[in-house]
Protein backbone atom coordinates (compact mmCIF):
# COMPACT_ATOMS: atom_id res chain seq x y z
CA UNK A 1 0.00 0.00 0.00
CA UNK A 2 1.45 3.68 -1.16
CA UNK A 3 2.49 5.80 2.46
CA UNK A 4 0.49 8.95 2.71
CA UNK A 5 2.92 12.09 2.55
CA UNK A 6 5.25 12.60 4.86
CA UNK A 7 5.29 16.09 6.02
CA UNK A 8 7.85 18.01 8.70
CA UNK A 9 7.88 20.42 11.40
CA UNK A 10 10.94 21.65 12.99
CA UNK A 11 11.23 21.78 16.91
CA UNK A 12 14.08 23.81 17.26
CA UNK A 13 16.88 22.61 15.14
CA UNK A 14 15.48 18.95 14.86
CA UNK A 15 12.92 18.23 12.18
CA UNK A 16 10.31 16.12 12.83
CA UNK A 17 8.12 13.44 10.19
CA UNK A 18 4.91 12.99 10.32
CA UNK A 19 1.52 11.84 8.41
CA UNK A 20 -1.88 12.93 8.88
CA UNK A 21 -4.80 11.28 6.70
CA UNK A 22 -8.18 10.06 7.27
CA UNK A 23 -11.81 12.03 8.35
CA UNK A 24 -13.07 10.80 11.17
CA UNK A 25 -14.56 13.25 13.48
CA UNK A 26 -11.85 12.65 15.96
CA UNK A 27 -8.46 13.50 15.85
CA UNK A 28 -6.14 10.76 17.09
CA UNK A 29 -2.34 10.07 17.68
CA UNK A 30 -0.79 6.93 17.19
CA UNK A 31 2.63 6.54 18.84
CA UNK A 32 4.43 3.03 17.83
CA UNK A 33 7.45 1.62 19.98
CA UNK A 34 10.94 2.58 20.40
CA UNK A 35 11.69 2.89 16.85
CA UNK A 36 9.28 3.54 13.62
CA UNK A 37 9.67 4.20 10.02
CA UNK A 38 6.56 5.95 8.61
CA UNK A 39 6.54 5.02 5.17
CA UNK A 40 8.33 1.49 5.85
CA UNK A 41 5.49 0.91 7.91
CA UNK A 42 2.69 0.94 5.14
CA UNK A 43 4.92 -1.80 3.28
CA UNK A 44 3.34 -4.21 6.02
CA UNK A 45 0.08 -5.26 4.72
CA UNK A 46 -1.02 -5.80 8.70
CA UNK A 47 0.23 -2.56 9.74
CA UNK A 48 -1.38 -0.50 6.64
CA UNK A 49 -4.63 -2.50 7.40
CA UNK A 50 -4.41 -1.18 11.02
CA UNK A 51 -3.77 2.13 10.31
CA UNK A 52 -6.25 2.68 7.85
CA UNK A 53 -8.57 1.37 10.30
CA UNK A 54 -7.69 3.59 12.86
CA UNK A 55 -7.94 5.95 9.97
CA UNK A 56 -11.85 5.25 9.72
CA UNK A 57 -12.80 6.41 12.61
CA UNK A 58 -10.41 9.41 12.99
CA UNK A 59 -8.03 12.18 11.66
CA UNK A 60 -5.43 10.24 12.16
CA UNK A 61 -1.38 11.33 13.09
CA UNK A 62 1.35 9.24 12.79
CA UNK A 63 4.66 9.88 13.58
CA UNK A 64 8.70 9.13 13.72
CA UNK A 65 10.19 10.38 17.33
CA UNK A 66 13.37 12.53 16.83
CA UNK A 67 16.14 9.66 16.20
CA UNK A 68 14.15 6.93 14.20
CA UNK A 69 12.83 6.82 11.20
CA UNK A 70 12.30 9.65 8.60
CA UNK A 71 12.97 12.23 11.57
CA UNK A 72 16.22 13.77 11.93
CA UNK A 73 18.60 11.12 13.39
CA UNK A 74 20.63 11.64 16.87
CA UNK A 75 23.94 10.04 18.13
CA UNK A 76 23.20 7.87 20.60
CA UNK A 77 24.78 10.10 22.99
CA UNK A 78 22.18 12.12 22.01
CA UNK A 79 19.09 10.76 23.05
CA UNK A 80 16.21 12.46 24.34
CA UNK A 81 14.70 12.61 27.55
CA UNK A 82 10.88 12.26 27.64
CA UNK A 83 9.98 15.89 28.25
CA UNK A 84 11.95 16.51 25.01
CA UNK A 85 9.93 13.51 23.26
CA UNK A 86 6.97 15.51 24.83
CA UNK A 87 8.10 19.15 23.42
CA UNK A 88 8.19 17.50 19.86
CA UNK A 89 4.56 15.75 20.09
CA UNK A 90 3.11 19.36 20.83
CA UNK A 91 4.88 20.95 18.06
CA UNK A 92 3.49 18.41 15.49
CA UNK A 93 -0.05 18.69 17.44
CA UNK A 94 0.28 22.33 16.75
CA UNK A 95 1.49 22.21 13.45
CA UNK A 96 -1.53 19.89 12.43
CA UNK A 97 -4.12 21.88 14.63
CA UNK A 98 -5.50 19.31 16.79
CA UNK A 99 -6.01 20.91 19.61
CA UNK A 100 -7.44 18.32 22.05
CA UNK A 101 -6.80 14.64 20.66
CA UNK A 102 -6.99 11.23 21.86
CA UNK A 103 -3.50 9.54 22.38
CA UNK A 104 -2.88 5.99 21.63
CA UNK A 105 0.98 4.34 22.91
CA UNK A 106 2.00 1.06 22.68
CA UNK A 107 5.23 -0.28 24.41
CA UNK A 108 7.27 2.77 25.91
CA UNK A 109 5.06 5.07 23.54
CA UNK A 110 2.59 4.56 26.00
CA UNK A 111 4.74 6.02 28.79
CA UNK A 112 5.43 9.15 26.59
CA UNK A 113 1.35 9.34 26.52
CA UNK A 114 0.92 8.98 29.54
CA UNK A 115 3.47 11.67 30.86
CA UNK A 116 2.10 13.94 28.13
CA UNK A 117 -1.55 13.24 29.62
CA UNK A 118 -0.54 13.84 33.00
CA UNK A 119 1.47 17.25 32.12
CA UNK A 120 -0.62 18.56 29.78
CA UNK A 121 -4.51 17.56 30.75
CA UNK A 122 -6.36 20.25 28.61
CA UNK A 123 -4.73 19.01 25.46
CA UNK A 124 -5.44 15.22 25.54
CA UNK A 125 -9.20 14.14 25.56
CA UNK A 126 -8.61 10.46 25.59
CA UNK A 127 -5.75 7.77 26.63
CA UNK A 128 -5.52 4.30 24.99
CA UNK A 129 -2.99 2.18 26.34
CA UNK A 130 -1.62 -0.74 24.73
CA UNK A 131 1.66 -3.55 25.83
CA UNK A 132 2.38 -1.28 28.31
CA UNK A 133 4.74 -1.24 31.20
CA UNK A 134 5.27 1.61 33.78
CA UNK A 135 8.86 0.70 35.01
CA UNK A 136 11.56 -0.76 32.77
CA UNK A 137 13.32 -1.61 35.50
CA UNK A 138 12.66 -4.95 37.90
CA UNK A 139 12.31 -4.41 41.29
CA UNK A 140 10.51 -5.42 44.92
CA UNK A 141 7.75 -3.91 44.43
CA UNK A 142 7.49 -4.86 40.15
CA UNK A 143 8.54 -8.28 40.08
CA UNK A 144 7.19 -8.73 36.55
CA UNK A 145 9.67 -7.16 34.59
CA UNK A 146 13.20 -8.03 33.42
CA UNK A 147 15.60 -8.41 35.52
CA UNK A 148 19.53 -7.38 34.73
CA UNK A 149 20.61 -10.87 33.05
CA UNK A 150 17.46 -10.94 30.75
CA UNK A 151 18.13 -6.99 30.13
CA UNK A 152 21.75 -7.90 28.83
CA UNK A 153 20.90 -10.90 26.82
CA UNK A 154 18.08 -8.93 25.34
CA UNK A 155 20.60 -5.78 24.50
CA UNK A 156 23.67 -8.09 23.44
CA UNK A 157 21.62 -9.82 20.65
CA UNK A 158 19.76 -6.79 19.96
CA UNK A 159 23.11 -5.25 19.32
CA UNK A 160 24.62 -8.16 17.23
CA UNK A 161 21.89 -9.02 15.14
CA UNK A 162 19.87 -5.83 14.73
CA UNK A 163 18.76 -5.43 10.99
CA UNK A 164 19.61 -9.03 10.19
CA UNK A 165 17.25 -11.78 8.92
CA UNK A 166 18.50 -14.16 11.50
CA UNK A 167 17.60 -11.72 14.19
CA UNK A 168 14.27 -10.49 12.78
CA UNK A 169 13.52 -14.56 13.01
CA UNK A 170 14.71 -15.34 16.01
CA UNK A 171 12.38 -12.47 17.61
CA UNK A 172 9.04 -12.11 15.17
CA UNK A 173 8.00 -15.34 17.50
CA UNK A 174 8.62 -13.62 20.30
CA UNK A 175 7.10 -10.33 20.05
CA UNK A 176 4.62 -11.28 16.75
CA UNK A 177 3.80 -15.04 17.54
CA UNK A 178 0.82 -14.59 15.57
CA UNK A 179 2.95 -14.19 12.62
CA UNK A 180 5.39 -16.73 13.28
CA UNK A 181 6.86 -18.62 10.08
CA UNK A 182 5.50 -15.75 7.93
CA UNK A 183 8.80 -15.35 5.93
CA UNK A 184 7.12 -11.84 3.91
CA UNK A 185 6.51 -10.42 7.38
CA UNK A 186 10.10 -11.81 8.50
CA UNK A 187 11.13 -10.15 5.66
CA UNK A 188 9.71 -6.79 6.25
CA UNK A 189 10.71 -6.82 9.96
CA UNK A 190 14.01 -6.51 8.70
CA UNK A 191 14.17 -4.10 6.31
CA UNK A 192 11.75 -2.17 8.95
CA UNK A 193 14.53 -2.02 11.59
CA UNK A 194 17.44 -1.53 9.40
CA UNK A 195 14.98 2.07 7.56
CA UNK A 196 13.62 2.76 11.85
CA UNK A 197 17.39 3.16 13.70
CA UNK A 198 20.78 1.92 13.28
CA UNK A 199 21.99 -0.95 15.78
CA UNK A 200 23.90 1.79 18.09
CA UNK A 201 20.76 3.99 18.26
CA UNK A 202 18.41 0.88 18.41
CA UNK A 203 20.35 -0.26 21.65
CA UNK A 204 20.47 3.35 23.37
CA UNK A 205 17.10 3.71 23.37
CA UNK A 206 16.09 0.58 24.56
CA UNK A 207 18.89 1.40 27.43
CA UNK A 208 16.72 5.07 28.02
CA UNK A 209 13.63 2.89 28.14
CA UNK A 210 15.11 0.38 30.80
CA UNK A 211 15.75 3.33 32.85
CA UNK A 212 12.33 4.93 32.88
CA UNK A 213 9.51 4.98 35.53
CA UNK A 214 6.43 6.04 35.09
CA UNK A 215 4.24 4.77 38.37
CA UNK A 216 4.48 8.43 39.89
CA UNK A 217 2.97 10.36 37.58
CA UNK A 218 -0.12 7.87 36.60
CA UNK A 219 -2.57 8.70 39.56
CA UNK A 220 -2.55 12.43 37.82
CA UNK A 221 -3.94 11.60 34.78
CA UNK A 222 -7.27 13.21 34.31
CA UNK A 223 -8.42 11.79 30.64
CA UNK A 224 -10.92 8.65 30.22
CA UNK A 225 -7.77 5.89 30.15
CA UNK A 226 -8.38 2.24 28.23
CA UNK A 227 -5.57 -0.30 29.13
CA UNK A 228 -5.12 -3.27 26.75
CA UNK A 229 -3.10 -6.38 27.23
CA UNK A 230 -2.43 -9.41 25.91
CA UNK A 231 -2.33 -12.38 28.45
CA UNK A 232 0.27 -14.24 26.78
CA UNK A 233 2.61 -11.49 26.55
CA UNK A 234 6.52 -12.59 27.01
CA UNK A 235 7.43 -9.04 26.47
CA UNK A 236 5.32 -7.36 29.11
CA UNK A 237 4.03 -9.40 31.60
CA UNK A 238 0.15 -9.12 31.87
CA UNK A 239 0.43 -8.13 35.34
CA UNK A 240 2.30 -4.69 34.50
CA UNK A 241 -1.07 -3.79 31.93
CA UNK A 242 -3.35 -4.18 35.43
CA UNK A 243 -0.71 -2.31 37.48
CA UNK A 244 -1.18 0.86 35.07
CA UNK A 245 -4.58 0.39 35.32
CA UNK A 246 -4.87 0.28 38.61
CA UNK A 247 -2.64 3.41 39.31
CA UNK A 248 -4.72 5.38 37.08
CA UNK A 249 -8.05 6.38 38.31
CA UNK A 250 -11.08 5.47 36.44
CA UNK A 251 -8.96 3.54 34.09
CA UNK A 252 -10.39 0.50 31.89
CA UNK A 253 -8.35 -2.78 31.89
CA UNK A 254 -9.23 -5.17 29.03
CA UNK A 255 -7.23 -8.19 28.93
CA UNK A 256 -7.01 -9.66 25.48
CA UNK A 257 -6.37 -13.59 24.10
CA UNK A 258 -2.69 -13.88 22.61
CA UNK A 259 0.81 -12.75 22.59
CA UNK A 260 1.37 -9.95 20.02
CA UNK A 261 3.48 -7.33 22.10
CA UNK A 262 2.29 -4.88 19.03
CA UNK A 263 -1.26 -3.86 18.13
CA UNK A 264 -1.33 -4.24 14.67
CA UNK A 265 -0.27 -7.48 13.62
CA UNK A 266 -2.52 -10.42 13.18
CA UNK A 267 -4.73 -10.32 15.82
CA UNK A 268 -5.55 -6.36 15.79
CA UNK A 269 -9.70 -6.72 14.92
CA UNK A 270 -9.36 -6.75 19.12
CA UNK A 271 -7.42 -3.97 19.82
CA UNK A 272 -8.86 -2.17 17.32
CA UNK A 273 -12.83 -3.13 18.13
CA UNK A 274 -11.89 -2.07 21.40
CA UNK A 275 -10.46 1.59 20.68
CA UNK A 276 -13.17 2.29 18.42
CA UNK A 277 -15.61 1.80 20.99
CA UNK A 278 -13.97 3.21 23.78
CA UNK A 279 -13.19 7.03 21.72
CA UNK A 280 -16.75 6.86 19.74
CA UNK A 281 -18.85 4.86 21.70
CA UNK A 282 -19.61 2.67 18.57
CA UNK A 283 -18.22 -1.14 17.79
CA UNK A 284 -16.87 -1.49 14.35
CA UNK A 285 -20.09 -2.41 11.92
CA UNK A 286 -20.10 -6.54 12.10
CA UNK A 287 -22.22 -6.70 8.40
CA UNK A 288 -19.50 -6.04 6.32
CA UNK A 289 -15.94 -7.83 6.87
CA UNK A 290 -13.47 -6.18 5.34
CA UNK A 291 -9.50 -7.84 4.93
CA UNK A 292 -6.73 -7.64 3.02
CA UNK A 293 -6.18 -9.54 0.19
CA UNK A 294 -4.72 -10.16 -2.84
CA UNK A 295 -7.19 -10.13 -6.46
CA UNK A 296 -5.95 -11.69 -9.46
CA UNK A 297 -8.04 -11.55 -12.94
CA UNK A 298 -6.99 -13.45 -15.64
CA UNK A 299 -9.53 -13.44 -19.37
CA UNK A 300 -8.55 -15.20 -22.56
CA UNK A 301 -6.95 -12.64 -25.22
CA UNK A 302 -8.70 -12.64 -28.28
CA UNK A 303 -11.49 -14.85 -27.06
CA UNK A 304 -14.64 -13.48 -29.70
CA UNK A 305 -12.29 -13.89 -32.61
CA UNK A 306 -11.22 -17.78 -31.47
CA UNK A 307 -14.96 -18.41 -30.76
CA UNK A 308 -16.33 -17.49 -34.20
CA UNK A 309 -13.19 -19.60 -35.80
CA UNK A 310 -14.07 -22.89 -33.91
CA UNK A 311 -17.62 -22.82 -33.41
CA UNK A 312 -19.72 -23.46 -30.30
CA UNK A 313 -19.13 -26.92 -29.56
CA UNK A 314 -15.36 -26.69 -30.44
CA UNK A 315 -15.40 -23.71 -28.39
CA UNK A 316 -17.27 -24.93 -25.38
CA UNK A 317 -14.86 -27.87 -24.93
CA UNK A 318 -11.99 -25.69 -25.00
CA UNK A 319 -13.41 -23.83 -22.39
CA UNK A 320 -13.65 -26.47 -20.34
CA UNK A 321 -10.17 -27.30 -20.27
CA UNK A 322 -9.00 -23.39 -19.92
CA UNK A 323 -11.39 -23.96 -16.55
CA UNK A 324 -9.94 -26.82 -15.50
CA UNK A 325 -5.85 -25.11 -16.55
CA UNK A 326 -6.94 -22.69 -14.06
CA UNK A 327 -8.73 -23.99 -11.44
CA UNK A 328 -6.13 -26.33 -10.64
CA UNK A 329 -3.05 -23.43 -10.89
CA UNK A 330 -5.39 -22.15 -7.84
CA UNK A 331 -5.96 -25.09 -5.85
CA UNK A 332 -2.00 -25.49 -6.04
CA UNK A 333 -0.89 -21.63 -5.23
CA UNK A 334 -4.20 -21.49 -2.42
CA UNK A 335 -5.92 -19.52 -4.45
CA UNK A 336 -9.88 -19.19 -3.58
CA UNK A 337 -11.95 -18.67 -6.54
CA UNK A 338 -14.52 -15.66 -6.11
CA UNK A 339 -15.85 -15.73 -9.82
CA UNK A 340 -15.79 -16.88 -13.86
CA UNK A 341 -18.27 -15.54 -15.82
CA UNK A 342 -17.48 -16.44 -19.95
CA UNK A 343 -13.38 -16.95 -20.53
CA UNK A 344 -12.34 -14.78 -17.33
CA UNK A 345 -11.60 -15.53 -13.62
CA UNK A 346 -11.71 -13.27 -10.39
CA UNK A 347 -9.72 -14.83 -7.56
CA UNK A 348 -8.20 -13.83 -4.02
CA UNK A 349 -5.03 -15.03 -2.38
CA UNK A 350 -3.92 -14.35 1.03
CA UNK A 351 -0.42 -13.58 -0.43
CA UNK A 352 0.94 -11.57 -3.14
CA UNK A 353 3.39 -13.66 -4.55
CA UNK A 354 1.53 -16.67 -4.67
CA UNK A 355 -0.77 -14.71 -6.61
CA UNK A 356 1.59 -13.63 -9.10
CA UNK A 357 3.16 -17.06 -9.64
CA UNK A 358 -0.10 -18.59 -9.96
CA UNK A 359 -0.78 -15.95 -12.17
CA UNK A 360 2.63 -17.03 -14.39
CA UNK A 361 1.74 -20.63 -14.15
CA UNK A 362 -1.59 -19.90 -15.54
CA UNK A 363 -0.70 -17.96 -18.51
CA UNK A 364 2.20 -20.83 -18.93
CA UNK A 365 -0.22 -23.92 -18.79
CA UNK A 366 -2.93 -22.21 -21.16
CA UNK A 367 -0.36 -21.66 -23.96
CA UNK A 368 -0.74 -25.33 -24.20
CA UNK A 369 -4.56 -25.22 -25.31
CA UNK A 370 -3.38 -22.94 -28.30
CA UNK A 371 -4.77 -19.91 -26.55
CA UNK A 372 -3.06 -16.70 -24.38
CA UNK A 373 -4.53 -15.49 -21.33
CA UNK A 374 -3.54 -11.85 -19.64
CA UNK A 375 -3.50 -11.33 -16.29
CA UNK A 376 -3.74 -8.41 -13.53
CA UNK A 377 -2.62 -9.06 -9.62
CA UNK A 378 -3.59 -6.34 -7.32
CA UNK A 379 -3.34 -5.68 -3.04
CA UNK A 380 -5.92 -3.69 -1.06
CA UNK A 381 -8.51 -3.84 1.39
CA UNK A 382 -11.95 -5.93 -0.07
CA UNK A 383 -15.11 -6.31 1.58
CA UNK A 384 -16.14 -9.92 2.13
CA UNK A 385 -19.74 -10.30 0.84
CA UNK A 386 -21.71 -13.44 0.89
CA UNK A 387 -19.37 -15.28 -1.29
CA UNK A 388 -17.70 -12.49 -3.23
CA UNK A 389 -15.72 -9.84 -2.60
CA UNK A 390 -15.99 -6.12 -3.91
CA UNK A 391 -14.31 -2.65 -3.27
CA UNK A 392 -11.97 -0.20 -4.87
CA UNK A 393 -9.30 -2.78 -5.12
CA UNK A 394 -11.58 -5.01 -6.70
CA UNK A 395 -12.13 -2.56 -9.78
CA UNK A 396 -8.06 -1.93 -9.79
CA UNK A 397 -7.36 -5.42 -10.07
CA UNK A 398 -10.33 -5.95 -13.00
CA UNK A 399 -8.06 -2.56 -14.92
CA UNK A 400 -4.65 -3.89 -14.34
CA UNK A 401 -5.65 -7.08 -16.05
CA UNK A 402 -7.62 -5.53 -18.85
CA UNK A 403 -4.21 -3.53 -19.52
CA UNK A 404 -1.87 -6.71 -19.53
CA UNK A 405 -1.29 -7.99 -23.04
CA UNK A 406 -1.25 -11.86 -24.42
CA UNK A 407 0.67 -14.18 -21.76
CA UNK A 408 1.35 -11.03 -19.66
CA UNK A 409 1.19 -10.44 -16.05
CA UNK A 410 0.65 -7.35 -14.82
CA UNK A 411 1.19 -6.06 -10.94
CA UNK A 412 0.28 -2.56 -8.97
CA UNK A 413 3.23 -0.94 -7.72
CA UNK A 414 1.58 -2.01 -4.36
CA UNK A 415 2.04 -6.07 -5.19
CA UNK A 416 5.73 -5.23 -6.17
CA UNK A 417 6.82 -3.53 -3.01
CA UNK A 418 4.75 -6.17 -0.83
CA UNK A 419 6.73 -9.17 -2.61
CA UNK A 420 10.23 -7.86 -1.98
CA UNK A 421 12.30 -10.66 -1.24
CA UNK A 422 10.65 -13.25 -2.97
CA UNK A 423 12.79 -13.93 -6.01
CA UNK A 424 10.15 -12.29 -8.56
CA UNK A 425 11.35 -9.85 -11.45
CA UNK A 426 9.51 -6.96 -12.48
CA UNK A 427 9.64 -4.52 -15.35
CA UNK A 428 8.13 -0.92 -15.54
CA UNK A 429 5.54 -0.74 -17.61
CA UNK A 430 4.91 3.12 -16.81
CA UNK A 431 2.06 5.19 -15.09
CA UNK A 432 -1.44 4.55 -16.27
CA UNK A 433 -5.01 6.10 -15.92
CA UNK A 434 -7.01 3.35 -14.32
CA UNK A 435 -10.73 3.84 -15.81
CA UNK A 436 -12.77 4.98 -12.65
CA UNK A 437 -10.03 4.62 -10.40
CA UNK A 438 -8.90 7.91 -8.68
CA UNK A 439 -5.16 8.78 -9.17
CA UNK A 440 -2.25 7.76 -11.73
CA UNK A 441 -1.05 4.48 -11.16
CA UNK A 442 2.44 2.66 -11.85
CA UNK A 443 2.30 -0.78 -13.55
CA UNK A 444 4.86 -3.53 -13.44
CA UNK A 445 5.40 -6.02 -16.18
CA UNK A 446 6.91 -9.62 -14.03
CA UNK A 447 9.68 -10.92 -15.97
CA UNK A 448 9.73 -14.66 -16.63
Amino acid sequence: MEPHETHYVRNGDVALAYQVFGGGPLDLVFLPAFVNNIEIAWESPHYARFLQRLASFSRLIFMDRRGTGLSDRLSPSDLPPLEVLMDDLLVVLDAVGAERPALFGYSDAGCLCALFAATFPDRVSALALYAVAASGAASDDYPWQWGEDEWDAYLRELAEGWGTRSYAERIVPVFHPALKGDEQHVTWWARFMRQAASPNSAEALERLWHEIDVRPILPLIQAPTLVLHRSDDRVEAVEAGRDVADRIAGARFVELPGGDDAPWTATQDDVLDEVEHFLTGRRHAPDVDRVLATVLFTDIVGSTERAAQLGDRRWSELLSAHHEQVRGELERFRGREIDATGDGFLATFDGPARAVRCAQAIAGSIRGLGIEVRAGVHTGEVELIDDGVRGLAVHIGARVGALAGPSEVLVSSTVRDLVAGSGLRFADAGEHQLKGVPDTWRLYRVAD
